[in-house]
């Protein structure tokens, strides 16, 4: 699953849905599009705090492309570290891949900035994890909250689960850039066989829970294109409350490009 950034482009988000966003959408005088592709190295591929999708070096990319009327459509992927068969279990042989597709409606009203749009999961050689998220959120003043509705069960969720984020980001003296994000899971506790390997089977045994504290410095490579960014993160708490799991600090470059 796509990482979010709060200090870039907000990608995937919710929280709130407007009453009527076609109300606020800009109206030009002539329809322009715009698009965009990017690419990044990580040190490691940590999803939503606890998730390590790769211990090693990630290579991730995607392209956007939006519409001044308001819509959006992009792709994302990025390699992984593992493999999964249902009927064989975690690490079969050879490695998954991940892809994501996402479009929506995002718009402005004043000062206030909003989202709305679907995320579908399609992974390559990981079994029952092509999910669908509703996504939604709405920023003000540097600050992001967004929810991820999970609309299908999986390997890694239940319909119904909510993925949180509050978000913050703000510039600093010769060009570094500071974000921050704090996580949070609401779980419907419906457990199927596709989460947990087994009919019947019961592994959700919390409600909600804290999932991380992201804490990202970002600096421009001269005159590159390019960022270089650090980034901490404070490990929380999975599904079954059990909360051992390591902090982590990961690396990486990215660059974005015009198309």
């Amino acid at each position: 699953m796509k990482k979010l950034n709060f200090f870039s482009v907000s990608p995937l988000a919710l929280a709130m849905s407007l009453t009527s966003a076609a109300a606020f959408a800009p109206i030009a005088a002539q329809a322009e599009t715009t698009a965009s592709g990017n690419i990044g190295v990580h040190s490691m591929y940590l999803l939503r705090g606890i998730g390590r999708e790769n211990d090693n070096t990630a290579v991730q990319g995607g392209f956007d492309y939006s519409h001044d009327s308001g819509f959006y459509l992009g792709y994302w992927g990025s390699n992984l570290g593992y493999s999964y068969d249902k009927n064989v279990g975690t690490d079969p042989g050879g490695n998954g891949f991940e892809n994501d597709f996402y479009g929506g409606y995002a718009g402005a009203a004043g000062d206030l900035s909003y989202k709305l749009g679907l995320i579908q999961y399609y992974y390559l050689n990981v079994d029952d994890s092509d999910l669908t998220e509703f996504l939604a959120n709405v920023g003000y003043a540097g600050f992001t909250l967004q929810a991820q509705y999970l609309l299908n069960d999986g390997w890694w969720g239940n319909a119904g689960d909510i993925y949180w984020t509050l978000g913050y980001s703000m510039d600093l003296p010769s060009n570094f850039t500071l974000g921050a994000s704090l996580g949070y899971y609401t779980y419907n506790d419906d457990d199927t066989s596709d989460l947990c390997g087994a009919p019947g089977c019961s592994v959700t045994t919390e409600d909600g829970g804290y999932r991380h504290l992201n804490l990202t410095l970002s600096h421009p490579i001269a005159n590159t294109g390019a960022n270089m960014y650090v980034q901490y993160t404070n490990a929380g708490e999975d599904r079954t409350g059990f909360d051992d799991y390591d902090d982590k600090v990961i690396f990486g470059v990215t660059y974005g490009f015009d198309l």
